[in-house]
């Protein structure tokens, strides 16, 4: 690959060879990230949400330089947690459909990274949306991703993906938002992304970093932030309406949203418009997934925003324990943010008339192939303790297991025997869910999360039809992922 196409400095692309000791699970830790049982200390809480910095295109490109780099503050404390250009999460990037999004990487960790532009439709070609790139220490990348004109506006975001290390640099604050803009005028009064993640810090400002058997059950942060705050206040107007666009850029947690004396109306899923607004009491996001919802408060007051804990199960390895450091268990509800509403009580705003059309619905139609996929887990497989796969293999980069042909729609049932839920997730060509194991209604919208329980399956159809090249499909639990709960796929025409 030239220099001049792929950045001032060539990425190395993944090799067998250079992947054997990430596979079975064997990182090395971003400067300044402990392994201390010593707890994160009261974070700052209760200040003024605020919003990251945003980047907008101008004359069709939207060109920045994207560093990342230990030592942000966060929770209104100095940590050696990881940012872009100094802040966690990095700014938030705004273009539209047809333009083309060029980032100059720099990494000054002291581990391997890359970009993924998760939920973005786009080419997993050369210096684009690719998984298979690394990025050493100290030196540069140029991407250029190019959206095509006919991509739906939404919501999406960025994170690493260097296999082996993407659970620790997104614990440790690597993320941004992505909007594509377009869509209907909502009449909100606001827009903002809240990007919620989770973190374990010591009483140094260290991230914690688990011990294996954390790592298998999938870190969880003791401190739930908003934007990188602690329980931030997000002011708004009885009768007025804004839109909040939901990103989970937690690692492993699954967030189960509610809002005290509120419904939300759900606008989208993982950036696609759903067909008409849907109130629901609660939000449940996978990690990676998204959700634009409409928050339309009536009367004057404080309102919490809380996660409730969910059970995602449990490697089932006797004798482990508790999961150590770097690992959270939640036993009650989690306040995330409050929602101050000012004014006299209101009537609430209206619903927004029609919302896009949705893409077609693959439901219908005839299918050029069937695949069955399967989660897997097992003792073994490659060293001591539990190991994590597709269909008993751990990720081989150098190796292809699905060839679906360009402009194929193919129908992938997609099982989980294991005692873990497993969010399943797809690079590039988004899905439709057409039936679930657990009977639940899905929307006739594309997706490209999608949380599989344990001892079940999930259906899902995707269409191939365009951008071929090779990408990869994995569980967004990203200690999974690293440990080899990752495969390729290879689209070819």
């Amino acid at each position: 690959m030239s220099a001049n196409r792929f950045g001032r400095r060539s990425a190395l692309v993944l090799a067998a060879a250079g992947t054997a000791g990430v596979a079975a699970g064997v990182t090395g830790w971003v400067t300044g990230i402990g392994t201390s049982t010593d707890r994160s200390e009261p974070a700052a809480s209760g200040d003024p949400l605020t919003d990251p910095e945003q980047v907008s295109s101008s004359d069709g490109v939207l060109a920045l330089t994207l560093t990342a780099a230990p030592g942000v503050s966060l929770a209104g404390r100095s940590t050696s947690a990881l940012g872009f250009n100094g802040s966690s999460p990095g700014p938030t990037l705004r273009l539209r459909p047809g333009e083309v999004l060029r980032v100059r990487l720099v990494n000054e960790l002291d581990q391997p990274t890359n970009l993924h532009t998760h939920g973005l439709h786009v080419s997993p070609e050369g210096n684009g949306d690719n998984p298979f790139l690394s990025i050493e220490p100290g030196q540069t990348f140029d991407y250029e991703i190019r959206l095509p004109e006919d991509h739906p506006p939404g919501t999406f975001w960025y994170h690493p993906h260097r296999h082996g290390y993407v659970a620790d640099q997104l614990f440790g604050g690597l993320a941004g938002a992505i909007v594509v803009r377009g869509g209907p005028d909502l009449g909100t009064a606001a827009d903002r992304p809240l990007l919620i993640s989770d973190i374990s810090l010591d009483g140094s400002g260290n991230v914690v970093s688990p011990g294996p058997p954390g790592r298998m059950m999938g870190r969880q942060g003791d401190l739930v932030l908003v934007n990188g705050q602690h329980q931030p206040v997000v002011s708004a107007r009885a009768g007025t309406s804004q839109r909040w666009r939901v990103i989970n850029t937690c690692t492993s947690r699954v967030l189960s949203l509610r809002l005290e004396g509120h419904r939300l109306a759900q606008l989208s899923s993982d950036g696609m418009f759903l067909p008409a607004p849907v109130e629901r009491d609660r939000l449940v996001l996978a990690p990676g997934g998204r959700a634009d919802v409409l928050v339309r408060p009536r009367d004057p007051g404080s309102y919490r925003l809380l996660t409730d804990p969910v059970d995602r199960g449990h490697p089932g390895m006797g004798g482990m324990g508790g999961m150590g450091p770097g690992t959270a268990t939640a036993t009650g509800p989690i306040t995330v943010a409050r929602l101050a509403v000012s004014g006299q009580s209101s009537a609430a705003a209206p619903l927004p008339g029609p919302l896009p059309t949705p893409p077609s619905s693959l439901r219908p139609g005839p299918v050029d192939n069937r695949r069955q996929i399967a989660f897997t887990m097992g003792m073994g497989m490659r060293g001591p303790g539990m190991s994590f796969g597709f269909d008993g293999r751990q990720f081989d980069p150098q190796r292809t297991d699905q060839r679906p042909a360009l402009g194929a729609t193919e129908e992938w049932l997609v099982t989980n025997s294991t005692p873990m839920d497993h969010p399943f997730h797809l690079h590039v060509w988004p899905f439709q869910v057409v039936e679930t194991s657990t009977g639940s209604t899905t929307q006739d919208t594309l997706r490209d999360v999608v949380l599989v329980p344990a001892g079940g399956w999930v259906r899902l159809r995707v269409r191939f039809a365009d951008f071929p090249g090779r990408s990869v499909y994995h569980c967004h639990i990203l200690d999974h992922e690293d440990l080899g709960m990752m495969a390729t796929v290879h689209v070819k025409s």
